[in-house]
């Protein structure tokens, strides 16, 4: 772009994103071109990037520099001179990218246009894996060379927020050791899955993962290339990845990319990664497509919250991250991170199906005190500290719900939850080196005690999947637990234990898990049992729906709110909401909303709901 630029292009381009609800844009230091040699920039490179500059000051626009470009779409630029140098442990090398940090924000880090600076694309593509302490060693020098010559706006990494905290293996690039050098935290979030729901959410997912760390998360880069979708589909993926963010707490968005690429067609890496030209918000002849729209339509929503600030309602269950999966703790498998993941996720997709105000809460930072629900899905490893935190919690007046899973692999096959049996109420009936395998292909939970608002005599059916590992049942019998539900076998499913205050409840099959496994299966029927223990547990769900195929969240925002309705179904739903007591929708004509199929709808609230909202959003626990 640098090295042909063209005003006209530029200006055009501009002026159709900023016509969309724009309001900030992404731009790449092309390092090859403006470091043409070391300690020179391009003059002519630089005077072309104050033009750009100042064409977003024109259409009310700004823009976020990423600084060290470097990796692009299916390939790594270097500047000639690097040579092979190490991105991060050659004290040289890492001076070079400070000192262009340095004068970049000595040249234009006035300039109105400049929302924020990024250090990188996607580094760990270019510089690969290194230690934490590496990576804090190239990435401080870079941000005090920006602070030194006066930049005062946000920083960020630009790593695309890949490592263990997130993705469960560590690239070195942690968010624990990056916040407190960085203003936000940017995920870059591209989902293969075999399930709609679960590819749809992951964003929202990865989002999650990422907050808890002192910093907003903006999803600084998604998108979906038109030779993947139809234009319809991805409308739908941008409509539904925008709003569920929104209420996973995202506060910026970054779409890739601003137009497609056809006329580079010749050229590396679109002539290779061919489908890297079509993930365009324009066509090649800067025509909006529908991807576009949908970004104007959320803008327009963002537009009204803003107007008073907004914040999620979420906190009165808390989906538990493990300590196992951030750290590489020793002679422990990699799959069971893997696993990890996994079944956090599908517990997220149930949870977000019942309208739970869920958040994640990570184990290594000590378990809050704040929430009615814990949830541990199909959860194999816990640390002795955890397990101890979870009684206490339990005791205090909390619910804390556990699935069993044995894992995967053969590695050490069993749950490393030493005990189970006093906080669970149960004895278990374990052989050592053996599963007990679930031999159905669907297993049935028939209630015999009610349990939040399943009644007696309730059936659900889950659908039995993964390894000959992973696909066993946990054998129990009560020791002070009452059995809830059993099998077809009559075995225990679900068991729930007085302890202090408040209650523990064990699933004896890893139902997760094995929906994790499963494809196409979402909805199914572990939604409808996480809605029950919200109501067992006394979980405020503000406005909720009783078909899982709608996922509804809330937004306080000034003296009111607004609740949102995501259709996850190419289905036409008519909605029917439930709402808590002391909430008031403001329906269109006094009707309920009907979503057409992958549709949102965002319904105000009342402002007499604030009380009740403010309330819900502090997720106490009965103590």
């Amino acid at each position: 772009m640098w090295s042909r630029y063209d005003a006209d292009v530029v200006r055009s381009e501009l002026a159709v994103l900023a016509e969309h609800g724009c309001n900030v844009t992404r731009s790449f230091c092309y390092w090859p071109d403006l470091v043409p040699e070391p300690g020179r920039i391009e003059p002519a490179l630089l005077e072309r990037f104050i033009s750009f500059l100042d064409t977003h000051v024109e259409f009310g626009l700004r823009t976020l520099p990423t600084l060290i470009v470097g990796h692009m779409s299916g390939a790594n630029w270097d500047p000639a001179w690097r040579q092979g140098r190490d991105l991060y442990r050659d004290a040289w090398l890492v001076a070079q990218q400070a000192w262009l940090a340095g004068e970049l924000a000595r040249r234009v880090g006035a300039h109105p246009a400049i929302a924020g600076w990024i250090l990188s694309n996607e580094m760990p593509l270019y510089g690969g894996p290194a230690t934490s302490a590496e990576v804090l060693a190239w990435a401080q020098p870079i941000v005090e060379a920006l602070r030194a010559e006066g930049a005062v706006q946000p920083v960020s990494v630009g790593d695309g927020a890949w490592g263990v905290e997130v993705s469960g293996v560590d690239n070195g690039f942690s968010l624990r050791a990056l916040a407190p050098l960085v203003d936000w935290i940017g995920p870059h979030v591209y989902p293969m899955q075999d399930d709609e729901v679960r590819q749809f959410l992951t964003p929202a997912f990865v989002c999650e993962l990422c907050a808890g760390f002192g910093k907003p998360v903006v999803l600084e880069e998604f998108g979906v290339s038109s030779d993947f979708a139809s234009d319809d589909h991805a409308a739908a993926y941008y409509r539904l990845v925008l709003h569920s963010t929104l209420l996973a707490g995202a506060r910026g968005w970054l779409a890739w990319n601003n137009c497609d690429f056809d006329d580079l067609r010749g050229e590396a890496p679109y002539r290779h990664h061919v489908f890297e030209m079509h993930f365009g918000l324009t066509d090649r002849h800067g025509r909006p497509k529908p991807q576009l729209r949908e970004l104007a339509r959320f803008s327009a929503l963002l537009a009204e919250l803003a107007e008073d600030g907004w914040e999620r309602i979420a906190g009165e269950v808390a989906l538990v991250v493990p300590e196992h999966f951030e750290r590489e703790l020793p002679f422990t498998d990699p799959a069971a991170r893997r696993d990890i993941r996994d079944n956090l996720l599908q517990a997220y997709v149930a949870a977000r199906e019942a309208d739970l105000p869920i958040q994640l809460v990570r184990e290594r930072d000590g378990l809050p005190a704040s929430a009615r629900l814990y949830l541990l899905p199909s959860m194999k490893v816990l640390t002795a500290p955890g397990l101890d935190r979870l009684r206490e919690l339990a005791s205090g007046g909390a619910t804390v719900y556990l699935s069993y899973f044995a894992g995967s692999t053969e590695h050490q096959r069993g749950p490393w939850l030493t005990w189970l049996d006093e906080i669970f109420g149960v004895r278990h009936r374990l052989r050592y080196g053996l599963v007990d395998p679930i031999e159905e292909e669907t297993a049935t939970f028939r209630f015999v005690e009610p349990l939040g608002d399943i009644a007696v005599g309730t059936t659900l059916t889950f659908a039995v999947a993964g390894s000959s590992s992973a696909r066993a049942y946990l054998p129990v019998a009560p020791a002070g637990a009452r059995v809830v539900a059993v099998d077809g076998h009559g075995r225990p499913t679900l068991l729930r234990h007085a302890l202090g205050r408040g209650s523990t409840i064990l699933c004896t099959y890893p139902l997760e898990h094995m929906a994790a496994r499963t494809p196409r299966v979402s909805p199914e029927s572990t939604w409808r049992l996480y809605a029950a223990l919200a109501a067992e547990a006394g979980v405020t769900r503000p406005v909720r729906v009783e078909d899982p195929r709608v996922l509804t969240g809330t937004l306080r925002s000034g003296d009111g709110g607004a609740a949102l309705f995501l259709n996850c179904s190419d289905a036409t739903i008519a909605v029917q909401p439930i709402v808590a007591d002391g909430i008031e929708l403001i329906l269109p004509d006094g009707e309920p909303p009907e979503l057409e199929p992958y549709d949102v709808q965002a319904v105000p609230l009342t402002s007499r709901s604030l009380s009740t909202l403010a309330a819900a959003g502090r997720g106490d626990a009965r103590m």
